[in-house]
């Protein structure tokens, strides 16, 4: 009879250890987006509009490159109209991707864009862009989407390419769920 208070107090931590887990499952993305924010991991750039920019650095030149990607289930054609281009840093400049839905339904798409190096992601200001936005399109229906973008001129000097990579996902669902 002596190991029943044994028992609840195994069953007690037992217990706390699963809600423990079950609350850092549910903390655990949120401090994975402050840790990506505050040290530039991970290339993700700021969702934020930026505002243009007015100090250029004629004297350098970094190579920007585009990739482009279509996750799953997502029934798209999607890809930058220019794979590379040079830029000054400071200088703006707009580039366009192009997307097709291949389906036979409407469909809604959101991009989401990660840097490499991912320090890049602190110098890559979008100005306008398309994944800002969720872009439907109609069945068969294509479309260029925009993007206006430059490179901070306090760029670290060891940085000669930055990579932006879109992934487009389907969101069609979820678009319907609110609706």
């Amino acid at each position: 009879m002596a190991k029943r208070p044994n028992n609840a107090r195994l069953i007690t931590t037992l217990v706390a250890v699963v809600v423990g887990m079950f609350g850092f499952g549910f903390a655990l993305v949120p401090l994975y987006d402050v840790f990506c924010e505050i040290t530039g991991i991970n290339g993700k750039t700021s969702g934020e509009v930026a505002a243009q920019s007015s100090q250029v650095d004629p004297d350098r030149v970094v190579t920007v490159e585009f990739i482009a990607r279509v996750q799953g289930d997502m029934p798209w054609e999607f890809k930058p109209v220019v794979n590379r281009l040079k830029v000054h840093p400071g200088e703006s400049r707009q580039v366009a991707f192009y997307a097709k839905n291949l389906s036979g339904a409407d469909t809604v798409g959101q991009a989401i864009p990660s840097v490499s190096p991912g320090t890049g992601a602190l110098y890559f200001s979008k100005v306008e862009c398309f994944c800002f936005n969720q872009q439907p399109l109609a069945a068969g229906e294509d479309a260029e989407l925009g993007l206006l973008f430059y490179l901070d001129p306090a760029l670290p000097p060891e940085i000669q390419t930055v990579t932006l990579s879109y992934t487009l996902y389907n969101i069609t669902d979820k678009v319907s769920e609110r609706g």
